[in-house]
């Protein structure tokens, strides 16, 4: 492995990383969606200092090319991050889905005050006029 290579992915694990702490600082992803990004920024700034380790890991596993299971683990990373993400959006849903309901229930019964408000309006002033009538 050349220099260049070497340190390019140490520079490219260590702006992942950057990136990852940077977005949940901000607020824009937050830390239970952040769990798997930075779980594969600290495997690549691992492999990137330390590259013998893939080799290692490979051989441990069976895998005979190093590069097969970069590829493994970044589909199985990338495959948890995506069930993450259903399970949160079924879970978003659900709650959507209760909102909506009680908005309805809420806009219905306001509804039905209001009309009720309006009967009574109109039954005082009909009162009020039969009773200002000279008898």
């Amino acid at each position: 492995m050349s220099t260049a290579t070497y340190i390019f992915g140490i520079v490219a694990a260590l702006l992942a990383l950057y990136a990852i702490v940077e977005l949940m600082r901000r607020g824009t992803l937050r830390e239970r969606h952040a769990v798997w990004w930075f779980v594969g920024g600290v495997l690549a700034l691992v492999i990137a200092v330390f590259p013998q380790t893939l080799s290692w890991a490979a051989r441990a596993v069976g895998i005979t090319i190093p590069a097969n299971l970069v590829f493994f683990i970044a589909i199985g990373l990338l495959f948890l991050v995506s069930l993450q993400y259903g399970a949160e959006l079924t879970r978003i849903e659900a709650k959507m889905r209760v909102l909506a309901e009680r908005s309805a229930f809420h806009e219905h019964r306001l509804e039905e005050l209001e009309s009720e408000i309006r009967a009574r309006r109109q039954r005082d002033e009909t009162g009020d006029a039969q009773s200002e009538a000279p008898q």
